[in-house]
């Protein structure tokens, strides 16, 4: 029934916001677990998550990293953001936060942080305006430590060529259990 829930609300959001919700129905169990394979938990001390929708990854991601390891979500829907505080409100070490990820600098310097060691987004790059998505992937790319990981998923390989001028290596992965089928991009600065 939860499930359902989220599916409407999910669903409603995407009426109301298509260009920032960007699908229909929330990632599958497939694609969170495939999305949260990418990252290296006993190094990860900082992980950010853009625009988490539902917390489908986020819960996997929970399931995974060290108790001491900050996770940070930033959400631009209101009705998202409500949904993930209430339920993730007693976790340590994890802020959730109301906003655009265009200002994720200024979020982290509030927090104190220089650089983090993962970004893992769920942001529509395909249907967001090129400049935001520009403002955004650069904010990404200066906010990573230099090994750090940017982690995202896109329907198709259109967008993958604009990110890669952020992110010059890419590991690419399919994953047929998702409605559509999505590609996981594993991007690093630098090397493999």
């Amino acid at each position: 029934m939860r499930e359902n829930s989220k599916m409407i609300t999910f669903l409603s959001e995407y009426i109301r916001h298509p260009r920032t919700t960007g699908a229909i129905a929330p990632s599958s169990k497939y694609l969170a677990r495939k999305m949260a394979d990418q990252v290296h938990y006993k190094k990860a001390t900082t992980i950010v998550e853009l625009g988490p929708g539902t917390g489908v990854f986020t819960k996997e991601i929970l399931k995974r990293k060290a108790p001491d390891t900050t996770l940070i979500l930033i959400e631009i829907n209101e009705t998202f953001v409500k949904q993930l505080q209430k339920e993730f409100k007693h976790i340590p070490n994890f802020h959730i936060i109301h906003g655009s990820a265009e200002n994720m600098e200024d979020y982290l310097n509030e927090l104190n942080l220089t650089t983090i060691d993962v970004v893992i987004s769920g942001l529509p790059f395909a249907s967001m305006p090129a400049i935001i998505s520009k403002n955004i992937l650069k904010k990404v790319s200066h906010c990573l430590d230099s090994d750090g990981r940017f982690i995202t998923f896109q329907y198709s390989l259109v967008k993958k060529s604009f990110i890669q001028e952020y992110f010059p290596s890419i590991a690419l992965k399919k994953v047929w259990g998702n409605l559509p089928p999505a590609y996981v991009l594993s991007c690093k600065k630098v090397g493999v």
